[in-house]
């Protein structure tokens, strides 16, 4: 009967226990470079930082359009008290104080347009206005009201700066180039992730090796001790195989450090905050495709932010040369308004039989003398102009080259991959004999050493060559914004 019941309080504190020890245990996630890349374009700080621009400047071009839509807006006051002595002009053209005590309101509604293409403006109000007289005086009207039931207004300057037609040929191409800019960024985001990716991963082979290396030696080291023992090698090998040893745990210590690092910033820059270690997994296979410099070349004019940036620093060139032109030069306006007004006692009166009002006036400046500053601001606008024609033309030049360049480092890098992953299974077959040719005793450990080191410098290698052509390849599609392996452009619509 005891042994039935220590039996359930075992089986009792095993289901208990079981899962708090599960839950303590770190769940060791396997990443491949294409899931840390996605991640990254997911959920990274960077990735968000991006996104929140676009939609900032998804905003703006909102903002912008509107200009374009009519606007509907109500505005007045109520009321206006004042009570206070005025200045009221007489008919002989003298003036005579006296005391006014009144309140006003007003209320008006409009509706305006501009009309970019002209630079005008154009709108409909209509408007009321209440006025309350407290003076008790026999010939005064204690309320009065005033009303435009309806007129129309229209404003066209001449010859001036049209800037809402400018800014409609430059704004488009400024919500274009931030369209281009965020999928520029996120191949970027791809480019930075392979970076910390391929951090960890050199740290974590370093690692492995170092491990490889300290089981290694410390058998090597007992055998030579036996060796020594029975007199079949000189001490001095001993003790180089034990300062191997040591020097081996030391490197082993720090690898371990630096993978603890390498995945601390590879986390951050992916926005996770769990404490579960990380294991990476080499790129297998490389995409095989072939990439014509002609053709790079074309998709980038065709695809980047940067031509429409070419474009549009030139149309603001040509923008401040008009507005050069508009703010020194001579300058006219045309203002006309129709419409109807009423005044009455009561409200019910204010819309009938309304009188018409009109109004025109049309104005002009005309510079006659201003010492030559409209000559200087028309001559510093063109010098400016032809500057930025001049720094375009050069910046298309180097970025035609850094395309071609950038093509031709892609095809090198992916040859140098190639060779280096050839040298690390040479140096691993090498490494191999080397060690099996020092256990028969027919080397020294000289030997071993150097095959040794070669090893892993050949394995660091093509981890290094892996990188550089990861990094290329993000780096060939960021600055083409073009899918080379699927034939495709980047940009989606």
């Amino acid at each position: 009967m005891n042994k039935l019941i220590t039996l359930f309080l075992n089986l009792f504190i095993f289901f208990i226990t079981a899962p708090a020890q599960a839950q303590k245990a770190p769940a060791i996630r396997l990443f491949t470079l294409m899931e840390v890349v996605q991640m990254a374009k997911e959920q990274s700080p960077t990735y968000r930082y991006t996104s929140v621009l676009l939609e900032n400047r998804q905003w703006q071009y909102k903002t912008f359009k509107a200009n374009f839509l009519p606007q509907l807006n109500l505005n007045g006051y109520l009321p206006e008290y004042n009570k206070n002595i005025i200045s009221v002009l007489q008919p002989n053209g003298s003036t005579l104080p006296q005391r006014n005590h009144s309140a006003s309101s007003f209320m008006q509604l409009s509706l305006g347009q501009e009309v970019w293409f002209t630079g005008g403006y154009i709108s409909i109000n209509s408007n009321v206005t209440r006025f309350d007289d407290f003076i008790k005086d026999p010939g005064r009207v204690p309320l009065r009201y005033t009303s435009v039931p309806a007129t129309v207004t229209f404003s066209q300057p001449f010859f001036g700066y049209r800037w809402l037609k400018w800014e409609n040929k430059i704004q488009p191409l400024r919500f274009e180039e931030a369209k281009r800019d965020y999928w520029e960024r996120m191949e970027g985001i791809a480019e930075e992730a392979t970076g910390y990716f391929f951090n960890l991963l050199l740290s974590q082979i370093s690692y492995q090796i170092a491990t490889k290396n300290v089981a290694n030696n410390e058998v090597l080291y007992k055998l030579a001790q036996e060796r020594f023992t029975k007199g079949t090698i000189p001490e001095n090998e001993l003790l180089q195989l034990e300062l191997t040893l040591m020097n081996a745990q030391q490197n082993l210590e720090q690898t371990a450090l630096d993978v603890e690092g390498s995945t601390l910033r590879l986390k951050v820059y992916l926005g996770l905050t769990d404490d579960d270690p990380i294991t990476l997994l080499p790129p297998g296979e490389i995409p095989q495709f072939e990439v014509d410099e002609k053709f790079a070349l074309a998709q980038a004019h065709q695809n980047r932010q940067r031509i429409i940036a070419f474009q549009r620093e030139l149309l603001e060139a040509e923008q401040n040369m008009a507005r050069a032109k508009g703010e020194t030069g001579v300058t006219a306006n045309l203002f006309a308004s129709f419409g109807l007004n009423q005044q009455a006692k009561e409200v019910s009166e204010l819309y009938i039989d309304p009188s018409e009002q009109q109004r025109l006036r049309v104005g002009f400046n005309i510079p006659v003398m201003d010492w030559g500053r409209s000559e200087g601001r028309l001559g510093t606008a063109k010098a400016n102009q032809e500057l930025v024609k001049a720094n375009v033309e050069q910046q298309r030049i180097n970025f035609d080259q850094d395309i071609y360049l950038n093509v031709k480092r892609f095809k090198v890098l992916r040859n140098q991959m190639v060779v280096a992953k050839r040298t690390d299974e040479i140096a691993e077959k090498r490494y191999t004999l080397t060690k099996e040719r020092y256990l028969d005793g027919q080397i020294g450990v000289l030997e071993l050493n150097v095959a040794t080191e070669e090893r892993d410098k050949a394995t660091r290698s093509y981890i290094s060559a892996l990188r550089s052509f990861w990094q290329a390849y993000y780096d060939l599609r960021q600055m083409t914004l073009y899918d080379f392996e699927f034939n495709q452009p980047i940009i989606q619509k």
